[in-house]
This record gives C-alpha cells, sequence and structure tokens, in this order.
C-alpha cells in the first residue's frame, strides 16, 4: 500500500507534512532515523504510516501507559489492528496480546522501556518478526536532554539483539547535542537525522509579568468557553488552590499533580480528555502521556525552567493545527527558585542549567518576537519580519518614551557601583531605597542614587532585564552580576537606543490585547458547531475513546462549515478515514441533515461498502 494511500484511507489526509514523507521513506528503507518534529508535527504518522505498508511487526517503545492507550485507541479506530502491553493489563489481557504477536496478527505494538529490555521480552521479540523498532520521546535517552529517564539507557541493548532491524527516533526537542548523544547511545548506523521547523505559527504566544493571577487566568478561560486547556502551576499547593478559585467562579476545571492518589489522577485525566470537565490544573507532572488534538490554550502561571520545557509544554496546544493560545505568567521570583534548585543538585551539568535557565528568562522579559526567539534558541533562522502571531509583534506591549535616557541612567548606576552588583540591588539604588546595604556601601552618595524614584522597583527590574536581553548589560560569575555587554558603550554615547517597556497593571494589559484575525472559523456555524462537539462527546463516551479520537475540532468545523449531506460527500473532509465513517458518520449526517431540513442523499451512499470497513474487526483485528 502507497503511503499517500494509507494516510488517505486510515486517517483521510490527502498529503504529507513538512519533513513527514521523508521520514517515512527511512522506515520503509530500514535506514536508521532520528526525526525532530515539533509537537503537533504529526510524528506519530511518521512510523504508523509505514506499519501498515509493511509486512511484520512494528514496536513503539512509549514511556506512559496514557499515551499508550490513546494511540492504540486512535489507529483501532482509523482501522489499524494495534495492541499495547503494560502494568494495567491483567495477565489474561497480556496472553491474548501476547497470542496475537505471535499469529501475526498485529501491525504495531506498544511497550514501555523498562518491559522491552527484558530478556523475556526480546527472546519474544526475536520470535515474532520485527519489522522496526520506533522510539517515541526519545529525548529522554540523552543525559543532555530535558527529560533524562535512565531507563531509556537500556534501549542500547536493541542493537545487539537485533542487529539487521532499524531503530527511529523521535521527539519533538533535541538540540544538535542532544541528537548526537541519542545516536551515540543508541548505536545507530549511517542514521538521518531529519529536524523539521521549531516553528508553530498557529500558537500565539504572551509572556507577561503576573500581577494578578486570578484576573490574567480568568480572563484567558474566558476568551475560550467550552474549550479545552491546561493550566501549568509550579507546586501541588498552587494547583489546588487554583483550581478550586476557578471552580468557584463557574468554571469547570480539575486538579493533576504528584501529591494526589493514582486513581484520582487518572479518573480526572480521563474526564479531560473525554471533555467532561474543559481546564486540566496541573503540575509539569501532566502532559507528556496526553495526544489530545484540539487544547485551545496552554497558560503557565510561573516560569518554566528551560525553553525546552516551555517549547514542549506549550506545543501541546493547538496540534490539530488550528489557533491556540500560549500564555506566560511569570514572576523574578520563579527565576530565583530555580536558581536556588540548580545550586543544591548535582554539580555535573550546571553551568548548562544555568544557562538554560538564563535564556527562560530572556525570554520572558525579552522584546523579541516570540516565535524568533524559541526558533533561534535551537539553532534554526527565522525569516519572517513579523510573525503577526505575539504580544510584541501585534503591539501589545506599551513602549516608554525617552527609552535612552533611562537606559543610560541605569547603566551609569551600575559602571558606578564598580559592576558587582545584581538586578535587584541596582533598582533598590536607582529607586532611592533607605536598605541598609545601600547606605552601608555608600550608594547613597551616588549621583544615580534614587535618579528613579518616580519608578516602582518591579519596573527598574524588568527594564535592567530587556537591557540585558538587548545585549546592553550582561550577568558574569555565579551571583549573576551586572557588567556593560558589547553595545553598552554604544548606549553610554547616545548612540543607540533600547526598547523599553512600562509598566502596567494587569487591567492595562487586557485592554490592548489583540484580538487574532484568523481563517479557521471562517464560514463556520459556531451554534451548529457546539451541537457536533456534544454528538462527538457522546460517541466517544459509548465507545470508551477520547473524544478527538472520533473526529478532531478541524474535522468538526469543515462539518460545521460545508454541512455535507451524503457520506460521500462527508468522506471527502480532511480528517475522515474509511473507517471513521463508518463507524460514526450515519449519526453525523443524521445531526446534518436535522440541522439543515434537508434529506439525506441515498444517490452516492450506494456506492461506499460501509459493512466492508466495520464487520469483523475487533480488537485484535487480522492483517490486510
Amino acid at each position: 500500500m502507497e503511503l499517500l494511500e494509507a494516510l488517505n484511507k486510515h486517517w483521510g489526509y490527502e498529503q504529507f507534512r513538512p519533513n513527514q514523507q521523508e521520514a517515512m521513506t527511512c522506515v520503509l528503507g530500514d535506514q536508521d532515523s532520528v526525526v525532530v518534529l515539533p509537537t503537533g508535527g504529526g510524528k506519530s504518522l511518521c512510523y504508523q504510516a509505514p506499519a501498515v505498508c509493511r509486512s511484520g511487526l512494528a514496536v513503539v517503545i512509549s514511556p506512559l501507559i496514557s499515551l499508550m492507550k490513546d494511540q492504540v485507541d486512535s489507529l483501532k479506530t482509523s482501522g489499524i489492528s494495534a495492541a499495547f502491553i503494560n502494568s494495567s493489563q491483567t495477565h489474561v489481557e497480556r496472553r491474548l496480546v501476547a497470542d496475537a504477536v505471535g499469529g501475526g496478527q498485529l501491525e504495531l505494538l506498544y511497550i514501555a522501556p523498562e518491559r522491552l529490555v527484558q530478556e523475556r521480552t526480546i527472546e519474544f521479540l526475536k520470535r515474532a518478526n520485527v519489522s522496526f523498532f520506533a522510539i517515541d520521546e526519545a529525548h529522554c535517552i540523552s543525559e543532555w536532554g530535558h527529560d533524562f529517564r535512565p531507563e531509556y539507557r537500556s534501549l542500547k541493548k536493541l542493537r545487539k539483539h537485533f542487529p539487521r532491524v532499524a531503530l527511529h527516533a523521535y521527539t519533538a526537542t533535541a538540540t544538535e547535542q542532544v541528537r548526537a548523544d541519542i545516536i551515540k547511545q543508541l548505536g545507530l548506523k549511517k542514521s538521518k537525522i531529519i529536524v523539521g521547523s521549531f516553528d508553530r505559527p498557529n500558537l500565539f504566544f504572551r509572556a507577561e509579568r503576573m500581577d494578578d493571577r486570578m484576573a490574567q487566568v480568568r480572563e484567558v478561560l474566558r476568551r475560550h468557553k467550552r474549550e479545552s486547556g491546561i493550566i501549568y502551576c509550579t507546586s501541588r499547593k498552587a494547583v489546588d488552590e487554583l483550581s478550586e478559585l476557578l471552580n468557584k467562579q463557574g468554571f469547570r476545571t480539575l486538579p493533576y499533580h504528584a501529591g494526589m492518589a493514582a486513581e484520582e489522577r487518572s479518573q480526572n485525566q480521563e474526564a479531560f480528555i473525554q471533555e467532561s470537565c474543559d481546564t486540566i490544573v496541573a503540575t509539569v507532572a501532566f502532559g507528556m502521556g496526553i495526544d489530545k488534538s484540539n487544547v485551545r490554550y496552554v497558560i503557565h502561571c510561573g516560569m518554566p525552567k528551560s525553553l525546552e520545557n516551555y517549547q514542549q509544554e506549550s506545543g501541546r496546544a493547538g496540534r490539530d493545527g488550528l489557533d491556540a493560545d500560549c500564555v506566560m505568567f511569570y514572576s523574578m521570583g520563579d527565576y530565583y527558585r530555580w536558581k536556588a534548585n540548580i545550586e543544591e543538585g548535582a554539580k555535573k551539568n550546571r553551568d548548562s542549567s544555568f544557562r538554560t535557565l538564563r535564556a527562560m528568562v530572556d525570554y520572558c522579559t525579552g522584546i523579541q518576537c516570540r516565535h524568533r526567539s524559541l526558533v533561534e534558541y535551537f539553532g534554526q533562522k527565522f525569516d519572517p519580519d513579523s510573525c503577526n502571531a505575539c504580544d510584541v509583534c501585534s503591539g501589545e506591549l506599551d513602549v516608554v518614551d525617552g527609552a535612552q535616557v533611562i537606559g543610560q541612567k541605569i547603566l551609569s548606576s551600575i559602571v558606578r557601583q564598580g559592576q558587582r552588583y545584581g538586578g535587584e540591588y541596582t533598582a533598590m539604588v536607582l529607586k532611592g531605597s533607605r536598605d541598609k546595604r545601600v547606605r552601608s556601601n555608600g550608594h547613597d552618595r551616588l549621583t544615580t542614587y534614587g535618579i528613579l524614584e518616580d519608578q516602582r522597583v518591579q519596573t527598574i527590574r524588568d527594564w535592567i532585564e530587556q537591557l540585558v536581553s538587548q545585549g546592553f548589560l550582561i550577568r558574569e560569575g555565579e551571583y549573576s552580576v551586572l557588567a556593560l555587554g558589547t553595545r553598552g558603550g554604544e548606549l553610554l554615547r547616545g548612540e543607540v537606543a533600547p526598547t523599553l517597556l512600562k509598566g502596567s497593571d494587569s487591567q492595562t494589559k487586557l485592554s490592548k490585547r489583540v484580538t487574532r484575525q484568523t481563517t479557521s472559523w471562517e464560514g463556520v456555524d459556531r451554534n451548529f458547531f457546539d451541537e457536533l462537539r456534544t454528538l462527538r462527546h457522546d460517541l466517544a463516551s459509548q465507545a470508551s475513546v477520547p473524544a478527538y479520537i472520533v473526529f478532531t475540532d478541524e474535522t468538526l468545523r469543515q462539518f460545521a462549515r460545508i454541512k455535507p449531506t451524503t457520506l460521500a460527500d462527508m468522506r471527502t473532509v480532511h480528517g475522515v478515514g474509511d473507517k471513521r465513517l463508518a463507524d460514526y458518520g450515519e449519526a453525523f449526517l443524521v445531526c446534518i441533515t436535522n440541522h439543515t431540513g434537508q434529506p439525506a442523499s441515498d444517490s452516492e451512499t450506494d456506492e461506499l461498502d460501509l459493512n466492508s470497513a466495520s464487520a469483523g474487526e475487533d480488537q485484535l483485528a487480522g492483517k490486510r
């Protein structure tokens, strides 16, 4: 079966996404590969589509039970024989899967790394005609990655025990150093490295200092009524408090963190996936195993420790390619907490951790296009002058008049302080603080003492961070002492001017909020879209699968836009494959025709043999 035919038959897609065809060709050609595509870039299809185009069993190494279940449910809904083996199953259930593997009835088998490297599992797979291994979340292999997992290191056994079977590593976040480590640890041979663009143009990025947490979070949720979203908090206590407060104000949220009982976590996660609640409030323990495509917003109530983390966590929004919001509310207290955490940890990789944390701060406080900042951090070029999808490029930020003079005052004070103090201290000097340290150092006698007394300390602190991000200042040493950067002398001489932002409260920021102009809703009957969502929820509940597995938001929007009145017309819609049409087409067709008042046409449905797509396909259907 050709790749495009497989994509259309099973997933209802008519073309490849960027880099997919190249990645799939590696699988078909038995060439080892490392594939780095952003979250939502279609990594899973890079091994799923080839698996149905060749004989044998594709073994997928996946780190989380929930991720395995979601992907297997989705594959079955697409008419593909797949299963998983993990600790959530009974002995009888695992035996049934093993029998299906032995009988050549499966195309894909999902398994955790810990179980895979057990000797009995390896010996079992040696008899199973394995066609290739796909390693998901492959950055976990590398100690240079942001989510290193020691159990992934054991996967190097695969090359020894399966020398003729190709290995393919897939991840959303891997720097050049991490990619090299993946190749080394897995023992890949003549591997193809495929790196897609890290840009996600459908995501709208905002970063603002946390001023009134509830007001800021509430504003995002109100713009996304009845839509799915994730709120990340930096502590379990913050998760519980925020979820409770939001529920009291009429929002439908549930908490998720490692301090909860496993059963409660599982129930809350399932409620979110099934759309019984709109928002999950969680620590970073949540998300890696979530394959939910229709997350319309991700909020960070606190700064992550690295841009690698932020790129992956924010990337859980808009995986269906439709517009989504990624909003971060940060404080410098977040920075100091992460800094203390690094200092208290092992010395190994400490310098690297500080650099990644510093890059995270620069992203938050900087005034460069957010998309550009992320893309260039991962070593790629960003060509557009404006992304039109962040708070910087959309003009939401207030620029200070007279920024050159303000910048000169700040740099002058740093020079007069001997370039030996950090940002917080410098802000106190400029404000005219009577702090004991300032007076004991004699800095209350500097000509720059109190020169910005009409400004808040926090505003001055922000300006210092903005000067750092623009290269006018640098931080040196273990204590992040401020010193003039490469452009500092130019600013003091009046040859250049920085861009500084006004300090403003959350209400001022809300008044400048830009509503993104998008074509994804163009021509869509929104009320009818909500009807279709309700039907999708009901059908998903009956089938015990996540709602988005029935049909994605993109597919439902198209239904609400064109209102197809025949199954043949419905089959042409993006995301409608043969099996989904057979399972759910009639129900949605009835809903559409009831809404339009037009009877369903029978003229073209006879051409579609619905029975052939569904009859006889049970949990462990045989290969075609």
